[in-house]
């Protein structure tokens, strides 16, 4: 997007819990970091069109016991974790009937009581389950047999700049029929989710 603008990115930490302040307050003027577009945040956001779409994953160690396949997530005794604040909280709130919901404060959290036992668990999208997986031998993916809860991604902004958000619609379509949106998502692994 810089090299199309003919302009210098300045990168901004940022994280979901901040995400509408951070834009909304003008820290920063797009958040690039495959946002799922919920409910509440089309409410205070704008969205690009969608790039990705990714359902709900587990990861559970390759050791647990309790869970073997999706169906026993939700049992009772399982433990479910999910980082506060994300889309993961809201959906498997909603989902779960037996199981018990585990809500940790930083995404890191829930990877460290699954690896300890102390959960059976953690909810996650596809993007972070690939990259998760690639550095941690100890995990395996746990997909659902069908579909659960597809979230699509896209590039968020402040409401209310129509000449800004036309640009980043252009661009999307752009990448998309250039096929430099289909090059990134090869190199990160992530064709099977591509919205083309």
């Amino acid at each position: 997007l810089g090299k199309d603008l003919g302009a210098n990115p300045e990168f901004v930490d940022s994280s979901v819990a901040k995400l509408i302040d951070d834009l909304s307050t003008d820290r920063c003027d797009i958040a690039m970091f495959g946002g799922g577009m919920t409910p509440a945040r089309q409410e205070k956001l704008r969205f690009s069109p969608p790039y990705l779409a990714s359902d709900i994953y587990a990861i559970a160690t390759k050791t647990n016991r309790r869970v073997k396949g999706w169906d026993d997530i939700d049992t009772f005794g399982s433990v479910v974790a999910v980082a506060r604040g994300t889309l993961h909280e809201a959906v498997m709130k909603e989902k779960l009937s037996s199981a018990q919901l585990l809500i940790l404060d930083t995404p890191f959290a829930r990877e460290q009581e699954v690896q300890a036992g102390r959960a059976d668990v953690f909810m996650t999208d596809y993007p972070y389950s690939q990259r998760f997986l690639a550095g941690n031998d100890w995990a395996r993916l746990i997909a659902p047999p069908a579909t659960y809860h597809v979230t699509h991604y896209a590039y968020a902004m402040a409401q209310g700049d129509d000449v800004w958000h036309a640009r980043i619609e252009r661009f999307v379509i752009d990448v998309k029929r250039d096929g430099r949106l289909k090059e990134a998502a090869k190199r990160h692994k992530l064709e099977a989710i591509l919205i083309p």
